[in-house]
């Protein structure tokens, strides 16, 4: 009974927490199907969210980017029969084979994929792994569709901002200790953490710690991956960001004339407010030393 009140509980938390509103004031600058024709697979999304789970995300990691999600493909592009059937179990009955698809972590559904388009109405950065090989691609993405119906690690986001946040009571040398349970075992992740252990699998480098080594000059340590937060992609230096925006740059120079200011020469201050114009300040002549 008490299971059976905690699960009931714990269920109406976690809607209340990853609540979306369905549709934003905010303009989108960005071209969603220029994106969705570009991207590749094992590209890094970054996903500016608007729940209130987000806004925590926001406040602990200073970063705009509360959420972070794999891209895979399309499921016909597969050709391993087993990897589609994990892929296909996982997926909506609805939900075509020529979808494109990412997988990420959600904290009220565990590790689940999903298509791209639902993050159409939201702002988006694409982190592209710089180099990688595509055997690895497929080696990284093999690892994260093994991690489907994995639950959200909600005990990892607790530590982690206890890790993160300036009056932690935690000393900084017990963070490895933080990300394990009673037996000393690492649990499942959430969203950037998964990321980062799929690319970890590989040896690609997110954002490795580095130190001086007599014999090679450097050495570099993989990082605990519980550490990671989306915008460690989006700062780390093996990844390159990707842009689309809405007025296509490869168009013949200078296209940022063609761009449709306004004006009324108006100034926009955030949050929605405009300012009047900017008054020009006017050439005053010094006085000349006859005066």
């Amino acid at each position: 009974m008490f299971n059976a009140l905690y699960r009931k509980i714990r269920a109406k938390v976690d809607t209340w927490l990853t609540y979306e509103p369905t549709h934003s004031d905010k303009f989108m600058p960005f071209d969603f199907n220029r994106l969705k024709y570009e991207i590749r697979p094992g590209d890094v999304l970054l996903i500016e969210g608007r729940s209130r789970i987000s806004h925590i995300i926001n406040s602990i990691t200073l970063s705009p980017w509360t959420h972070a999600a794999l891209y895979i493909g399309r499921l016909i592009d597969f050709d391993d029969e087993e990897t589609r059937q994990i892929i296909r179990s996982h997926m909506q009955s609805n939900v075509k084979d020529n979808t494109r698809l990412i997988i990420e972590g959600v904290l009220d559904k565990g590790t689940i994929v999903s298509p791209l388009n639902v993050y159409r109405n939201h702002h988006i950065r694409i982190c592209r792994p710089i180099g990688i090989a595509p055997a690895d691609i497929s080696l990284v993405i093999d690892y994260a569709v093994k991690a489907l119906g994995q639950p959200y690690n909600v005990r990892q986001l607790l530590d982690l901002a206890r890790y993160l946040l300036p009056w932690s009571l935690l000393p900084r040398r017990w963070g490895s200790s933080l990300f394990r349970t009673s037996t000393g075992e690492p649990e499942s992740g959430v969203c950037s953490s998964l990321i980062a252990e799929a690319f970890s699998s590989v040896h690609f480098p997110v954002l490795p710690y580095a130190q001086a080594d007599e014999k090679n000059g450097v050495e570099l340590f993989q990082r605990n991956p519980y550490l990671f937060t989306p915008k460690d992609f989006d700062v780390s230096p093996y990844f390159e960001i990707i842009k689309y925006p809405l007025f296509n740059p490869e168009e013949p120079l200078p296209y940022y004339r063609r761009l449709p200011w306004t004006k009324s020469g108006f100034l926009h201050q955030d949050k929605g407010i405009l300012s009047g114009p900017a008054k020009k300040k006017t050439d005053k002549k010094p006085p000349s030393s006859e005066e």
